[in-house]
Formats: structure tokens, sequence, C-alpha cells
């Protein structure tokens, strides 16, 4: 269970003068095991929510309750090392999950194979393509057992090849797992996912059931 209990969240605007509120007092709650859907329009927050429910970000107010081991993004690059290999990125984040010995391994070679680039895997990252750093974000991501997996639309990484094998490798995950998706393909959601929170003007409506989720999202 995930649980949002009362969540305040603003940014300041550019010129730094003025708070744009993204949500107030909001609370709700995600059930057991459903793979979710955040559906809304650009700019509407989803994304924002998505980051707190995975801990990236923090609420100015609020409490997010769970006792479930939430994934960062799935496919995010952004924290690799540019000097570094995608070899030696892969083993520092593994080492920092606490993988060690035989386990360090079996995580590195299931990056290498899954993410597909050949020698540039011991190439540094500074060196790559965005999608070949998505393709190894995307391995890595899941290379270890969440019970929660966050998807930002990491399944746009890549030719249709890879595309596929993503969707393929989580659709594995779900079962075990469960996953937290933002996603602007419908097809996607329909998918992998089992409910929607729609996310409108600053607040979330629950659809317990993806075609009456998507229908609600298409008339936004």
């Amino acid at each position: 269970m995930i649980e949002v209990r009362n969540l305040y969240k603003s940014y300041r605007d550019r010129s730094q003068q003025k708070r744009y509120r993204v949500f107030e007092n909001l609370s709700f709650t995600i059930p057991e095991g459903r793979n979710v859907a955040i559906l809304g329009r650009n700019g509407s927050g989803k994304s924002t929510l998505l980051r707190l429910l995975g801990g990236i970000d923090v609420p100015d107010r609020g409490r997010i309750i769970t006792d479930k081991r939430i994934s960062w993004p799935v496919g995010l690059s952004g924290g690799f090392q540019g000097s570094l290999t995608g070899r030696e990125n892969v083993k520092f984040v593994a080492r920092v999950q606490g993988a060690r010995g035989p386990a360090l391994r079996r995580i590195v070679d299931y990056v290498e194979s899954f993410a597909e680039i050949g020698d540039y895997f011991d190439e540094p990252v500074k060196t790559y393509s965005s999608g070949m750093r998505g393709r190894v974000a995307f391995g890595l991501s899941l290379a270890f057992d969440f019970d929660y997996y966050l998807i930002d639309e990491a399944m746009s990484v890549g030719d249709a090849h890879f595309k596929k094998k993503a969707k393929d490798a989580l659709k594995e995950k779900i079962g075990k797992s469960n996953i937290l998706l933002v996603s602007h393909s419908m097809s996607d959601v329909s998918s992998l996912c089992d409910y929607v929170l729609l996310v409108r003007d600053g607040n979330v409506t629950f659809f317990d059931g993806v075609k009456s989720g998507i229908g609600a999202y298409q008339k936004t």
C-alpha cells in the first residue's frame, strides 16, 4: 500500500518571485497489488506526483507512507558519471545497493546483455548517444528487485526492437512486482496497467478500470 496524506507541493517560477502550487491538501491511497497508470495533460503534475511517490522529490508538507521498496525512475540516466564507463557506473550503483561478489557480477552481466551496446559498455558514458544511455539505465533499473517500478515515458527509448524488449521485460516483472507508469501511450497503459490515477487541477481521480480511466483522460 502507498498512502498520500495531506500533501502540499509547490515550486518557484523562473523569476523566483512567485510559487506555483501543484498539489494542496492531497490525500489518497493506492490499493495493494495494482499496476497504476498516472495520466494527465502536460503540466498537470503527473511526473511530479511520480517523483514524490518514489521519494525523488519531497513535499512542502504532508507525508507519503509506504513499506514498499520503490525504484528510482526506470531509464533515468542523469545520475551517470560521464567519465566512467557504462560497466563502472553499473558497478558503482550495484555496490551502493549492497551487491557484492557473485551478486554484483550477475547485475553487471544482466545490464551488459540487456543494453546491447557491445564494446561501448567499456567506453566512457560521455561518449554515448542518448539512446545508449537510456538502454544502460533501463537495464540497470530492471537488474534489481523492487516492489514498485517507476516508469516515466521510459519505453520511448531506442528503436522498435529495444522498445519491445523493454516492454516484455516489464511484463515479466509484473506479478512479482507492480508499476507506477506515466505515459502518453494508451496502448502501453492498456497492456501494462489495471488502475488509473487521473491528475487534473491539483486533484486525483481514481478509476478501477483502465478503459474508463483512459476515456476520462481523453476528455480532459
